[in-house]
């Protein structure tokens, strides 16, 4: 384990965060002795972020706990064009409102992590629409757009995967990665940013940031990422059976949150506490050295921080107690995550559903075929009932009455109430 001057890079390297640096020594020099100035982008693509961007912001954390000044920059403008990194398709191209929308609702995530104000190491947030959507385009590749080599943009693996399966690549995408070099320099000029981090799929993007300063005479400016988040088995992690998990609660809610840390695999646990938790390092040391069952209390200390920095505290501990009382107690629960099912004005819905309606209507399944799938294998139980039979009614006379719901769980661990309207 490397040794640096710097508190900043010493967590980072002590707690697992450091993958690549264009300047390692340099950055720890720099930061042993002044403060630095350092950011993260983030596109607008989606009303939230999910657990893959969590680890950068908590890069952003460390920056400022470590006594330096983070900026989150929202891509206001680079959202419009859509970062082609590892995608096999286009993204769909979103209006100004819709990106605009999109970043204030990712901003509640953010106050919940970083300290913003007006102080030397307050965190500040940035959109870089302020000057992208500004920009002459003949101006802009004259003198900023001629120190790209396309050849050598060509060779990052961003561009280079897409075209060697023989998939389109836009020239508003290729567009991209100029535009972001070019926010690190412009981030540079208005707030003295000299560090630019992110996933390590980003390493091209930011890269060219460092040296398109270089070429223009301006400062010197450093890159670092953080390795690309897997599980023990080789998983890529924030992926669930349906979909992302989001930070923001109204799109993966808070207990929903919590039960996916709950579930970690055992070996991940001490490197998920050293990545996504505040704890010290000698109590994480501690946990993480629990055997037997011992470990699923690891796993609930694990959950329950992270989701307390996510999500609040209390919403952390309302989501440990909700699966408390039912996985250990037995009891239903009326914090567990709920869905409607629609009563419907048809006639053979006036006294009930099928199990496969409500289990579709949970959102634990995607579909029909795939409620049915499960009941085969004797997976699904509706009010603590073995389901055998997708075409069953369920009555809604069989509504629990504490919670006015039929209770859904899949497996043993997923659970969600179905609540009639």
């Amino acid at each position: 384990m490397a040794q640096f001057k710097s508190d900043f890079l010493n967590v980072l390297d002590q707690r697992g965060f450091i993958h690549q640096g264009s300047d390692l020594e340099g950055l720890d020099a720099l930061a042993a002795k002044e403060i630095v100035t350092g950011y993260v982008g983030y596109d607008a693509t989606a009303t939230s972020i999910h657990i893959g961007n969590l680890i950068t912001v908590t890069l952003l954390y460390w920056l400022q706990e470590t006594g330096h000044r983070p900026i989150s920059l929202m891509g206001g403008g680079t959202s419009m064009v859509g970062d082609p990194s590892f995608r096999d398709d286009q993204r769909q191209l979103l209006s100004v409102e819709k990106i605009n929308t999109n970043i204030e609702s990712i901003k509640r995530v953010y106050s919940r992590i970083l300290r913003y104000g007006d102080g030397p190491t307050d965190a500040i947030m940035v959109n870089n629409a302020d000057w992208l959507l500004k920009l002459n385009y003949v101006e802009f590749l004259r003198d900023v757009g001629r120190y790209f080599s396309v050849n050598r943009m060509l060779s990052f693996d961003s561009v280079k995967l897409r075209l060697d399966r023989e998939q389109s690549l836009s020239f508003l995408e290729f567009n991209y990665m100029i535009m972001q070099g070019y926010d690190f320099v412009e981030l540079n000029r208005r707030y003295g940013t000299v560090l630019q981090m992110g996933g390590s799929d980003q390493w091209g993007n930011i890269i060219n940031g460092v040296e398109l300063s270089h070429r223009m005479g301006g400062a010197q400016l450093y890159a670092l990422t953080t390795p690309l988040l897997t599980t023990s088995s080789g998983q890529k992690m924030g992926k669930t059976a349906n979909g992302a998990v989001w930070l923001n609660g109204d799109l993966f809610s808070p207990y929903d949150f919590w039960q996916y840390f709950r579930n970690t695999e055992d070996a991940d646990v001490e490197k998920w506490l050293k990545i996504f938790t505040r704890l010290p390092l000698d109590e994480i040391a501690r946990i993480a050295a629990l055997g037997g069952s011992e470990i699923n209390e690891a796993k609930k200390i694990l959950a329950t921080e992270i989701t307390a920095i996510v999500h609040g505290r209390e919403a952390a501990e309302q989501a440990a107690e909700t699966a408390r009382a039912f996985f250990e107690s037995g009891t239903s629960s009326a914090n567990l995550p709920t869905t409607t099912i629609d009563r419907g004005p048809n006639e053979e819905w006036q006294l009930g559903r099928t199990t496969a309606a409500i289990i579709v209507a949970s959102g634990l399944v995607s579909s029909g075929s795939e409620a049915r799938r499960k009941i085969e294998e004797g997976a699904v139980r509706i009010n603590d009932r073995l389901i055998s039979d997708p075409k069953e009614i369920v009555f809604w006379q069989d509504l629990y009455e504490d919670t006015g719901a039929f209770k859904v769980q899949l497996g043993k661990k997923k659970v969600v109430l179905v609540r009639p309207v």
